[in-house]
């Protein structure tokens, strides 16, 4: 995760519609999600998204005459990243959106970052929490408790599970992003980092669809979930990913975070004008309060108030 006390870098147009494509991407798995899920089962989803891929990242990754590490410690790293990076979050958050709407997943997807502080601040030297950052974790939890709704959970529906495991990818996620921390360290590149942990996850995630699935006993899925299994893997993470490196190398860490702050729309708009999805009030302000919350953890309004005041003082 980015930290967000460092100023970040002034984008330029180019930049800014990387960010709002990659934001569409990653929004768009929510409604690829909604739309395969229906027809294919979760884990079956889950390993083809994952598996197509790493054939094309492997195939992106060879075309530039670049390679993949062969050493065991690299692998172990990979498979680590790839539970908790895709195997864990995608099963989680595809299971949740059986009984949710792609609108819900993706705000409560949007509470990764809050993790994020809070296992920065207990696992790492570097990233230790700060006033902000605790008021920003404070107030986006906020939001997350109204999405839920306090009374929902005295009687654990369907929906409230599925809402809690859509918070478990989340989590996962945010493990993801601390663990992710050692490629840099160990001078993996992350377009290989990406390809590693997306063919490990595949080899993690196949055995369990063929034990809990069994796709061979199923249905021949229609057309629409075929191309929503396949968006999923080229658009929604191949691509994507692609994208959010160009993001860091170019724009830096700080401003590629703020692609946390659009997903949730993009999948909403797209929710709603795909799947004639409607949201309740609280999910509207519960994502308003996640919205504050990583602001406040960002900085960046903060410190734009702090310029604007500077500037009006006189002298």
């Amino acid at each position: 995760m980015a930290n967000p006390i460092h100023p970040a870098r002034s984008m330029t147009p180019a930049q800014w519609a990387t960010l709002l494509a990659l934001s569409v991407l990653w929004g768009g798995a929510f409604l690829f999600n909604a739309v395969a899920v229906a027809e294919i089962p979760v884990f079956t989803v889950v390993v083809a998204r994952v598996a197509i891929a790493a054939m094309v990242l492997f195939m992106i990754l060879r075309l530039t005459g670049r390679t993949l590490p062969t050493d065991r410690r690299a692998w172990t790293a990979f498979f680590g990243m790839g539970l908790l990076n895709n195997a864990i979050p995608f099963s989680l958050i595809v299971w949740g959106q059986q009984h949710i709407a792609s609108g819900v997943a993706s705000i409560l997807n949007a509470s990764a970052p809050l993790f994020t502080v809070i296992l920065a601040h207990l696992l790492t030297r570097d990233e230790k929490m700060t006033g902000a950052r605790l008021a920003g974790v404070l107030i986006g939890f906020a939001g997350v408790a109204i999405m839920i709704g306090l009374d929902s959970l005295q009687a654990l529906g369907t929906h409230v599970a599925a809402q809690l495991a859509c918070l478990g990818g989340a989590f996962a996620y945010a493990l993801g992003g601390i663990y992710g921390r050692r490629f840099h360290a160990m001078g993996i590149a992350p377009m290989a980092t990406t390809t590693g942990q997306v063919i490990a996850s595949s080899v993690l995630l196949l055995p369990v669809a063929l034990l809990v699935d069994r796709p061979w006993t199923l249905a021949a899925p229609g057309t629409a979930a075929l191309g929503s299994v396949i968006g999923l893997a080229v658009l929604s993470t191949a691509l994507a990913y692609i994208l959010y490196f160009r993001m860091l190398a170019t724009a830096g860490a700080t401003n590629a975070m703020l692609v946390t702050f659009l997903i949730p729309v993009s999948a909403i708009l797209l929710g709603i004008a795909v799947l004639g999805e409607t949201l309740q009030y609280r999910h509207i302000a519960g994502m308003a309060l996640i919205g504050v919350g990583l602001a406040a953890i960002d900085g960046r309004p903060w410190r734009a108030l702090q310029r604007i005041r500077s500037a009006r003082e006189p002298g």
